[in-house]
């Protein structure tokens, strides 16, 4: 699609495990409350990948066709009648969480944990939630937030990942001249280093199978790494941290972080571990009279990310190593299913009007 004024747009759609293909649909137009966003850059998650891969993530099985895509920043193309919205043109992030507002989770103050929530290019629900994987995507005009003055659209890009990862360490608490340990150095791993190394952490330990990624936690505020092998701590029992995050979603590092945080300490799970029942070290958690906290999704936190992405106290530059033409959409999930060749893979829809 060479004009975005045209009938129909691009978009990337998971059909099955293996199945991706890029089609066109018809153009979406906004009706009241609604904003049409010109999108321009889409990160590849893992949960991108999940669905590309094995038509599933965890529980959350494709029923039907499913538009990907939840990381994503582009331009306001139009407003739905008697919407306030910023002008056509304005570059902006899209929130991709869709809260009832009305459950006890919501009215608590825990939107993230809606018990009746919509994510985008999310299969939970049936009918799915099409995502922003596509040159133009309408969504409600409070989910549209403006990009701060100066903001590279394309790290703007990384607001999502970013907004789960300051979520996670707002969980930990006060972080300041704290020992931390993150397990995996995948894009969520590396933005918990760098949001950290904002925060005040003192010393960060990242471990990783790959070499690749751990030199990306570097770059973004690491100040030890070491690169693991499958299930083997490598010597971390005693590092004595004062918490820990596990960003991998391997059970390997579950294990890692609760023998490598200090006795007392704390552990918060980032990663999403494989479905099912995970054997978990439950006794060295008693007997180290552990803490363990959650941390899913995100709630306002992208209202803190994107002006600390803008002004550089979240240095998370290094963490996009590759940008790919939607045209070449299977190479750039075939490199972003590759830690040992990329961090966060984004996907390039153009300009408005340009291939």
């Amino acid at each position: 699609m060479n004009d975005r004024k045209s009938a129909t747009m691009r978009a990337v759609v998971a059909h099955g495990a293996g199945d991706l293909r890029l089609e066109e649909r018809p153009i979406p137009v906004p009706g009241p409350g609604e904003v049409a966003i010109n999108i321009q850059y889409g990160g590849i998650c893992g949960s991108d990948l999940h669905y590309w891969r094995h038509g599933a993530v965890g529980e959350f099985r494709l029923r039907e066709p499913l538009v990907l895509g939840h990381e994503i920043v582009g331009r306001v193309r139009e407003a739905g009648p008697g919407t306030e919205a910023p002008p056509p043109g304005t570059p902006v992030a899209v929130h991709p969480l869709a809260s009832c507002g009305q459950c006890r989770q919501c009215l608590a103050g825990r939107r993230n944990t809606c018990l009746d929530t919509g994510y985008l290019g999310s299969a939970a629900r049936n009918p799915h939630v099409q995502g922003g994987f596509a040159d133009v995507l309408v969504v409600p005009a409070e989910r549209v937030l403006a990009l701060p003055e100066g903001l590279d659209p394309r790290l703007a890009a990384v607001a999502e990942p970013a907004a789960v990862a300051w979520h996670a360490v707002r969980q930990a608490g006060d972080v300041r001249g704290k020992r931390v340990l993150v397990t995996g150095a995948g894009p969520i791993g590396c933005l918990v280093v760098a949001v950290l190394r904002a925060a005040g952490a003192a010393e960060i330990t990242v471990t990783d199978v790959h070499e690749a990624p751990l030199a990306v936690a570097k770059q973004v505020g690491a100040t030890s790494t070491v690169r693991v092998g499958a299930g083997d701590g490598d010597g971390l029992d005693d590092l004595a941290a004062d918490l820990a995050v596990e960003s991998s979603g391997n059970p390997a590092g579950l294990r890692t972080c609760v023998y490598g945080v200090d006795r007392g300490g704390l552990v918060v799970g980032l990663g999403l571990l494989p479905p099912g029942n995970t054997p978990v070290a439950a006794n060295a958690m008693i007997t180290r009279e552990l803490r363990l906290v959650g941390s899913f999704r995100f709630d306002d936190e992208l209202t803190d990310v994107l002006p600390a992405l803008a002004d550089g106290r979240l240095p998370a530059e290094p963490v996009v190593t590759s940008v790919l033409p939607v045209a070449h959409m299977q190479e750039a999930f075939e490199l972003a299913a590759d830690p040992a060749r990329s961090c966060k893979v984004l996907i390039d829809f153009g300009e408005p009007g340009v291939a």
